[in-house]
C-alpha cells in the first residue's frame, strides 16, 4: 500500500496517510498500533479503506510506547493536512488509551465530525511510559498527563501508586486473574483515592457530529462499561452537539475490535489469541465473537452513514 509518511520535526505530527483507491473526500485519523506503519496499523488501514475513506494513522512518536503529555496540537495539524489533501470530512478512531485520546481530541476540535472510541475512559489520567525500568514494563510519570495543549498538561486523575508499585500491582492482578494484563484494580483504587474532578472529565458534550463509544463489562484493564455509561448520563444532563451512541456489551473483553479487522490482523487464530490474552474470552468465546461481529457491522454502518450524509 502506497502512503505518505509524516514526522514531528518536519510536519508537526508522526503519522502516515493512506489514500482510498476509489477516491474519497472523507478521512479518518486512526491510532491503532504502536507505530503508524506497523502491522497492526496497516491491518486497520486495510479494513478501513474498504469502507471508502482515506486513513491517517498516528502514534505518539517513533519507538515511544507510552502516552505522556501528548500534544493535542499534533491532531490539530493532522486535521489541517487532511483538509489540504481535499478531505471535506474528518473523523477519528481509537481504542484503549487512544480511545480516550479520540474523545479528548474531538472535544477540542469541532472539525472532527465522527468519533469512534473503543474501550475509552471518560476522563484524562496520569501519563505513563512503557519499556524497561527496574524490571517494570510500564510506569507512571510524575507531573505529566496523558495529553497536553498549548504547552500545559491537561488536568488528570493521578494513579494511587508510584513506580515500581504501579507495575507490581498490575503484575499481581494479571497473575491472579489469568489475564495477559489486568489493571482494573489500579484504576478503581485510584478513582477511590482521588475522585475525578470536573476539570479531569472529558467534555464530550462539545463533540460534533456522530459519536460511537463501545465497551464490554468484562474488560480487565479498566471499567470501560462504567465509563461509557457515565458518558451517556453526562450527555443526558448537558446540552450537547453530537448524535451519541453508547454501546456496552456483556462480553468482549478489552479487545472490542471489529471482527473483520481482527481477521485482517490475524487471518488464522484471532479467536485463539483473544482467549489466550483474557480469561473471560476463554469462558465465553462464542459470546465475545458475537460481540466483535456486531461491532464490525455497527462501525461499518456508522462510517457509511457519516460518509454519505
Amino acid at each position: 500500500m502506497k502512503h505518505i509518511h509524516f514526522d514531528v520535526e518536519t510536519d508537526g505530527f508522526y503519522g502516515a496517510y493512506w489514500e482510498c483507491k476509489e477516491g474519497s473526500d472523507c478521512a479518518i485519523i486512526t491510532m491503532l498500533g504502536d507505530d503508524p506503519e506497523d502491522y497492526m496499523a496497516r491491518s486497520a488501514v486495510k479494513w478501513l479503506l474498504k469502507t471508502g475513506v482515506n486513513v491517517l494513522t498516528m502514534s505518539p512518536a517513533k519507538k515511544d510506547y507510552g502516552h505522556h503529555n501528548y500534544p493535542l496540537e499534533r491532531i490539530e495539524k493532522a486535521i489541517a493536512r487532511l483538509k489540504a489533501f481535499g478531505n471535506k470530512k474528518v473523523g477519528i478512531a481509537g481504542a484503549s488509551t487512544t480511545g480516550t485520546l479520540a474523545l479528548t481530541a474531538a472535544s477540542f476540535f469541532p472539525e472532527i465530525t465522527l468519533t469512534i472510541a473503543m474501550t475509552p475512559s471518560d476522563f484524562v489520567w496520569q501519563g505513563f511510559m512503557q519499556g524497561k525500568k527496574d524490571g517494570c514494563k510500564e510506569w507512571p510519570i510524575e507531573g505529566e498527563s496523558l495529553f497536553s495543549y498549548e504547552g500545559k498538561p491537561l488536568p488528570y486523575m493521578p494513579f494511587c501508586l508510584k513506580h515500581p508499585g504501579y507495575w507490581h500491582m498490575i503484575e499481581e492482578e494479571s497473575k491472579r486473574t489469568g489475564n495477559m494484563i489486568a489493571s482494573k484494580k489500579l484504576f478503581d483504587d485510584s478513582e477511590k483515592a482521588h475522585p475525578i474532578t470536573e476539570d479531569e472529565f472529558i467534555k464530550i458534550e462539545k463533540i460534533r457530529g456522530k459519536l460511537l463509544a463501545i465497551a464490554a463489562k468484562d474488560d480487565a484493564l479498566w471499567n470501560a462499561a462504567k465509563y461509557v455509561k457515565r458518558m451517556e448520563k453526562r450527555l443526558s444532563e448537558k446540552e450537547h452537539f453530537c448524535n451519541a451512541e453508547c454501546v456496552v456489551y456483556e462480553h468482549g473483553t478489552h479487545f472490542v475490535f471489529p471482527q473483520g479487522m481482527m481477521k485482517t490482523m490475524l487471518p488464522v487464530g484471532s479467536g485463539l489469541f483473544v482467549k489466550l490474552a483474557f480469561s473471560e474470552a476463554k469462558k465465553h468465546p462464542k459470546k465475545c465473537l458475537k460481540t466483535r461481529i456486531d461491532i464490525d457491522s455497527k462501525i461499518k454502518k456508522t462510517i457509511f452513514e457519516w460518509r454519505n450524509a
